[in-house]
């Protein structure tokens, strides 16, 4: 088999696991879209915006919420993916057990010690984050939510940047278009 078939068949595997994994989760967001979109958004902006081809980050971006969000274990992850996927997926995993305020403070505390990898899947998926708050954003969130989360990211992203200028121009227009949302 060639490497693009190899490439698009470890892709959909990973997809499909998401998919099967998110099958009853929704987003926050007013509309409630079906939760895997977010990951597949994230995988597409690593792809068509941050030019990343390496396919462990692609798959790993397909994952990245499953052992936060579905009870998936890290070992499922090793055995279905690969040892460096699992430690990608892991990297980026936010410990649930902690009180969100506590997981905040730590994304932005770890950002600048994440490896290259672990770092453009955070700007990607904040990218994400902040396309929904402006395209959909949760019916329950006041602006004062909105306008912190968004400050939020911002110090989160300031310790990943520098991996990838074109993923750090995108999450720049998205700051920018969610501020401009948000009046």
């Amino acid at each position: 088999m060639n490497p693009i078939s190899d490439n698009v068949g470890a892709l959909l595997k990973a997809a499909s696991f998401a998919a099967e994994r998110h099958q009853n989760q929704r987003r926050k967001g007013a509309d409630a879209h079906p939760y895997i979109n977010h990951p597949i958004e994230v995988a597409e902006i690593l792809a068509n915006v941050g030019g990343v081809k390496d396919l462990t980050i692609l798959v790993s971006a397909l994952l990245h919420d499953t052992i936060e969000d579905t009870g998936t274990t890290p070992i499922e992850i090793e055995q279905l993916f690969g040892h460096a996927v699992r430690l990608l997926v892991e990297e980026v995993t936010d410990d649930k057990r902690l009180f969100n305020r506590e997981r905040k403070r730590l994304q932005i505390e770890h950002a600048p010690f994440l490896s290259p990898a672990a770092k453009q899947l955070r700007i990607a998926d904040k990218i994400s984050n902040l396309r929904d708050l402006v395209r959909n954003p949760p019916a329950n969130w006041s602006p004062k939510q909105r306008t912190d989360y968004v400050a939020w990211g911002e110090r989160v992203i300031a310790g990943c940047r520098g991996v990838n200028e074109r993923l750090d121009k995108e999450f720049d227009a998205a700051v920018q278009a969610a501020r401009q949302h948000m009046g």
